[in-house]
């Protein structure tokens, strides 16, 4: 019983690093939820006021790794215009096994890796500055292409981080790229080589892209912030402000079909949106007229390999986008 226990508290430690201020557990026992722990059973307790039954909320599944536990209601529309639902993929055991490999962790493991990132502290004004609505400079406007953009992105002071940075890192991929890949911001390894999505989450990055036909330098990656916060702390409102034209006009010279989001921090700025991951992903939403899909950060499947098969879903979703398109 304590190891289910602890299995417990390691899986909503695991929610509360993705950003999750709220999780609903009214909706079962603490029996229920600790068999669910143990043996992947249904919950026998039936939906709370606090959980509607109408809400959307996990299924068990013997490999996915997600439990059948009532995720938070969420609170208000995050997108800027009505979201589109999709249905799921089609699981199947090859596509299963396929990404089993891809993530290249062992079923059901649940231990984190390393620390949690610095986390900084919550603030009004920092939510407010970064909701404004994107101005772009004249300069930056007339950029033609996107070396117009890294060139304008390398002589930036708009905020501090010019000055703390080792190198800008603007984005890299096909100029002509149709799929576009937004991080949160580049770390210490994106930072001394000026490229994004380098070292261990860029190589799980580039083995999802192929996963579903996609090849790293066909599409473009980059990130909302374009150098890195010292100790890869959250970044503030001022410095998401100072970055939003570089991304914007990025786009606006691309014009891709679909924009895959990594992780809480991306999906939350692109989106304007206080939502959760686990809330935003599995949606098609739009940024700026462009279809764009939220998922889980590759470093947070390296941590947790539990959140590999919704990651999957929503890169499939992303494909289908592309394929539409």
């Amino acid at each position: 019983m304590s190891d289910a226990r602890d299995r417990l508290r390691q899986y909503l430690e695991q929610r509360r690093e993705m950003g999750e201020s709220e999780f609903v557990l009214d909706a079962m026992s603490v029996d229920d939820a600790l068999k669910v722990l143990s043996f992947g059973a249904q919950p026998s307790a039936a939906p709370s006021a606090a959980a509607p039954a109408s809400a959307p909320h996990s299924k068990p599944s013997s490999d996915s790794g997600v439990l059948p536990i009532r995720g938070a209601p969420t609170r208000g529309a995050p997108t800027r215009g009505a979201p589109v639902e999709h249905p799921r993929a089609p699981r199947t055991d090859g596509v299963t096994e396929d990404w089993k490999s891809i993530v290249g962790a062992p079923e059901g493991a649940t231990e984190l890796a390393g620390a949690a990132r610095p986390r900084a502290p919550k603030s009004a004004q920092r939510d407010k500055e970064a909701a404004r609505p994107i101005s772009m400079p004249p300069a930056l406007a007339a950029a033609a292409s996107l070396a117009d953009v890294a060139h304008a992105i390398a002589g930036c002071t708009a905020c501090a981080l010019s000055a703390t940075a080792l190198n800008h890192v603007p984005g890299e991929g096909d100029p002509n790229a149709k799929f576009v890949v937004v991080g949160e911001a580049p770390g210490a390894t994106e930072d001394e080589l000026g490229r994004p999505f380098v070292g261990k989450s860029g190589d799980l990055l580039t083995k999802i892209l192929e996963a579903v036909q996609l090849r790293r330098e066909d599409v473009f990656i980059c990130n909302v912030l374009k150098h890195r916060p010292p100790g890869n702390r959250n970044p503030s409102g001022p410095e998401i402000v100072a970055c939003a034209p570089f991304l914007l006009r990025q786009l606006e010279i691309l014009r891709p079909k679909v924009i895959l989001a990594l992780g809480t921090f991306a999906a939350q700025t692109l989106l304007k949106s206080d939502s959760t991951i686990g809330q935003l992903r599995g949606i098609e939403h739009v940024y700026h007229g462009i279809p764009l899909v939220a998922t889980y950060h590759p470093a947070a499947l390296l941590r947790n390999p539990n959140w590999k098969r919704p990651a999957w879903e929503d890169v499939q979703l992303a494909r289908r986008i592309l394929d539409r398109a």
